[in-house]
């Protein structure tokens, strides 16, 4: 029957894909972005939280786009569960807040009580935050649901055994060197075509559009699926953060991990220029093998430099190997880490970090 409905539906489906795709646009992206931070900073709680801290003893952990499915052969996630709820229970028992950055569960290609029966296990882990109130929960374009259905209470309270708000961003503020310093923090789909619209139109998406491109594998034409459309993302989020004083950006989306912003591809090239400048042979051979194997995964030479250190991006957590990666704050630092299988076992790997107070910032 699948077969009948993409030989049918193919080519008008993928017009409009192509028509209505998440190209990001500088314009309808800045407008986004700035009614989201405006919102939440002026009416705290109705559309994200704002939440102080202190930089040097509060810790928190950001993660995106898990893309819970039905293990099945279409679920993403299914090779990173294990690395995943490893991260949850040391995160738990490190007293990290847990910021779950949206698209946490694939709706799109998936009813809500399919993923309910095949995610408990990591339903439950983060129940044990929520317990704590130590969680906060923002959705994304794959899981709009979360946003926009008069179900979505009902369904969360099956999950997590209570009533709990789900927000479209956050922004956490802290004290840097004397300086106040905002890290605002939003999924990153704002200003798509496809999912940022109003209620209609977000509601369209999740409970019809988004479904169909799922039911009838159809790539979705979002940056997460193209090198292109990331860069894209990444330049126009970069653009943006950079004008704002004492700001960071923190968003998902595009399943690309940023840090300090630049790409991971990006960092390597600057390593390997800086090894072949000290004439360090092995070094420069084991980045040139770790280039080598991101350029095989797809990613493309770099072309975008960022001259502030304003913009990052979480990745994601269903690379094909079962890699997850995500962004620490704590004790002072912000980090990019890795979790990745060494001899079947979960392993925490820190990619990148930096000192709070050494980002260079719009002051």
């Amino acid at each position: 029957m699948r077969r009948f409905f993409q030989k049918l539906l193919y080519k008008p489906v993928s017009q409009l894909a192509d028509r209505f795709s998440s190209r990001p646009n500088k314009t309808r992206v800045n407008k986004a972005l700035n009614s989201l931070y405006k919102s939440i900073t002026t009416q705290p709680g109705k559309k994200g939280l704002v939440i102080p801290f202190n930089a040097h003893n509060n810790k928190f952990i950001i993660l995106s786009d898990q893309h819970k499915g039905a293990r099945d052969g279409a679920d993403i996630f299914a090779k990173s569960a294990k690395n995943y709820l490893a991260a949850l229970d040391h995160y738990y028992k490190e007293d990290f807040i847990y910021i779950n950055l949206g698209d946490s569960e694939e709706l799109w290609e998936n009813l809500f009580v399919t993923v309910k029966r095949h995610n408990k296990a990591t339903f439950e882990k983060e129940k044990q935050f929520i317990n704590d109130d130590r969680f906060v929960k923002i959705f994304g374009n794959h899981d709009l649901y979360w946003g926009n259905d008069p179900l979505a209470a009902v369904s969360l309270f099956q999950i997590y055994g209570r009533a709990i708000r789900v927000y479209e961003g956050a922004v956490l503020q802290t004290k840097v060197k004397e300086k106040s310093v905002e890290i605002f923090m939003t999924h990153g789909h704002q200003g798509d075509l496809q999912s940022d619209g109003n209620w209609f139109s977000k509601w369209f998406v999740s409970n019809v559009w988004g479904p169909l491109q799922g039911y009838l594998r159809i790539n979705p034409n979002t940056p997460a699926y193209s090198n292109q459309l990331k860069t894209d993302h990444n330049r126009i989020m970069y653009e943006w953060s950079s004008q704002r004083k004492n700001m960071l950006l923190i968003t998902g989306h595009t399943h690309q991990p940023v840090f300090k912003s630049l790409t991971q591809l990006e960092i390597l090239y600057i390593g390997l220029d800086n090894a072949k400048k000290a004439n360090d042979t092995t070094k420069a051979t084991e980045i040139e093998k770790k280039i080598t194997a991101l350029h095989l995964q797809g990613n493309s030479q770099p072309d975008f430099n960022g001259y502030l250190d304003t913009y990052f991006n979480t990745g994601c957590c269903c690379f094909n190997d079962g890699d997850i990666t995500g962004i620490e704050i704590a004790d002072g630092y912000i980090r990019l880490i890795k979790w990745a299988y060494h001899k079947k076992v979960s392993e925490r790997i820190v990619l990148e970090e930096s000192r709070l107070e050494d980002l260079k910032l719009l002051s």
